[in-house]
């Protein structure tokens, strides 16, 4: 569906994009124009990892999962893109990405060209600082994701990935089950159990049939760890939606 001037008017009151909102509007009209919205259906493929990645999703709502894929056909995930953000930065630089884009929570993309985007970013410094911006962002993403795997318990990164989730989602109902969590997180599904158990006891959340529902926001904040508003702050701060 391309985004005539009607489109765009129902899709500002349908969704938001944060890194698009960013942009001078200039930028913004430009990037939607020949964009294309479509379905991010649960546990789609969008991309398989060092695929040539022909497009650039914008996520409007629902979630993408960046995946590593090791020699054992596993896969772990390494960062999360919803409405703030952007799959990915490789495709954007009209390089390879490594991972795998798999929908994590079903929702709406803008779909663009991923040469499209380049050239518009190549032709407006603004556009290129706020995509610059997002890059950094992601990194440190990345690397605090990393760091958190390797020295906090399970339960405090259950608690991470359901805020991050909750965060993009505009719902505090959201698909979710312990055997694809425990594949997010590179832990044992058992170990998974034991922490959703702990965070359900405490009343931070309720899980029902593959769904799970957020009871209390500031409990679930005091169970994770550091590592939920290192990372929040990195996308608050950056992005300030711009109104030229």
């Amino acid at each position: 569906m391309e985004l005539t001037g009607e489109h765009r008017t129902g899709l500002a009151r349908e969704a938001h994009n944060t890194l698009m909102a960013a942009l001078p509007r200039g930028d913004y009209e430009a990037l939607m124009t020949g964009g294309e919205v479509i379905d991010l259906k649960l546990k789609d493929v969008l991309h398989e990892a060092d695929d040539e990645a022909r497009h650039v999703y914008f996520p409007l709502s629902g979630v993408i999962s960046l995946l590593t894929v090791l020699e054992d056909g596993s896969a772990v995930e390494i960062a999360t893109v919803g409405s703030e953000g952007m799959a990915d930065f490789a495709a954007y630089l009209g390089m390879e990405s490594p991972a795998r884009w798999l929908v994590q929570v079903p929702g709406k993309a803008l779909r663009i060209d991923a040469k499209r985007v380049r050239l518009l970013a190549e032709d407006s410094p603004p556009f290129r600082n706020v995509m610059h911006n997002y890059m950094l962002a992601m990194f440190i993403l990345v690397s605090q994701t990393a760091a958190c795997n390797r020295r906090h318990p399970v339960e405090e990164r259950c608690a991470r990935w359901l805020l991050m989730t909750h965060d993009r989602v505009a719902s505090d109902h959201f698909p979710m089950t312990h055997e694809f969590l425990a594949d997010m997180l590179g832990v044992r599904r058992p170990s998974v159990s034991i922490a959703m158990g702990m965070l359900s006891r405490a009343g931070f959340t309720r899980y029902k049939r593959g769904k799970v529902q957020v009871l209390d926001r500031p409990g679930l904040e005091a169970a994770a760890c550091e590592c939920y508003h290192v990372l929040a702050r990195q996308f608050t701060h950056r992005f300030p939606a711009n109104e030229s």
